[in-house]
């Protein structure tokens, strides 16, 4: 019986025959920015990736990989879109990028400027209702002292 043998597989880098493209995230909001990660035979020429969803992007070599960076347009419409690699040799390789369009956070309504509204308090305001506050504890006092001098006698 033979013994059993294990390969370390090596990196797509290191392999040379393997064509593949990467698209980070692979989901994106419209208007952000992607990053690409390709692999083509050699990876010491430049390649370009392809796709409806931001046009067209060119890819150097990095650290043993193609990479590169593109940015999908504010108003592109939702959808799934291919991203299409094509080498120096002409090799090709694709994946997929969702674009998605969720609406952003806005303000709440206007509702008007009620007494939860936030902001600065006129000090006109503050004084005319601390003065009103002043005025009714003094009528307040006063009437309970007459009540308190009235039932003595």
């Amino acid at each position: 019986m033979a013994a059993a043998t294990t390969a370390t597989p090596m990196p797509a880098a290191e392999r040379g025959a393997e064509v593949f493209v990467e698209v980070t995230p692979s989901t994106v909001q419209a208007g952000d920015q992607v990053d690409i990660r390709a692999n083509c035979n050699g990876n010491n020429r430049g390649a370009s990736v392809r796709s409806d969803a931001f046009g067209r992007a060119e890819l150097r070599p990095e650290n043993g990989l193609l990479v590169g960076t593109a940015t999908v347009p504010d108003r592109k419409p939702p959808g799934t879109f291919d991203v299409i690699l094509t080498c120096r040799d002409n090799s090709t390789a694709s994946t997929t990028l969702t674009v998605v369009n969720m609406s952003k956070a806005t303000r709440g309504p206007a509702t008007g400027g009620g007494g939860t509204a936030g902001g600065t308090i006129d000090p006109l305001v503050l004084t005319g209702g601390l003065g009103a506050v002043a005025v009714g504890a003094s009528v307040a006092l006063l009437v309970r002292h007459r009540r308190g001098t009235g039932s003595s006698s």
